[in-house]
């Protein structure tokens, strides 16, 4: 079974804890993410998440520039580098999030999302197969 090393998000997208819940909306539209690392003095200190956006400011009609510091999860899940894939999909099941911290030895290094784990698990699936029909056919 493969680790997510491969497939994470290193060039992790982050915002420091003063800045707004708009800023983060307009960073995650223009990069096309789900989601941004917030930091406070200079040290990664949780996730801010689409959906964190949705439910936490407007579901409950606050205001768009509240900081992000007021909404990040800084008890989210976060996994090794050498985690597996089925170790994620539990993880992002337990707690209800799409996305996941990165760490190696203590540090943040990325990222890694929902659909970046079903691609190595679709990845792995294929290797299989390719397995499987070399074994059948012989080669």
């Amino acid at each position: 079974m493969a680790t997510i090393e491969r497939h994470m998000a290193r060039d992790l997208v982050t915002l420091d804890a003063t800045s707004t819940c708009k800023q983060a909306a307009a960073l995650m539209k223009e990069r096309r993410i789900g989601a941004v690392a917030v930091s406070h003095e200079h040290r990664v200190i949780g996730l801010v998440a689409e959906r964190d956006l949705a439910l936490r400011v407007v579901g409950e009609g606050a205001s768009p520039e509240i900081t992000l510091g007021e909404i990040v999860r800084r008890d989210g899940p976060a996994v090794a580098t050498s985690a597996t894939e089925k170790e994620c999909v539990e993880l992002m099941r337990q707690h209800h999030v799409r996305h996941l911290l990165v760490h190696d030895g203590g540090k943040v290094v990325g990222l890694i999302s929902m659909r970046d784990v079903v691609v190595l698990m679709l990845d792995e699936k294929e290797h299989v197969i390719h397995q499987l029909e070399g074994y059948i056919s012989g080669h």
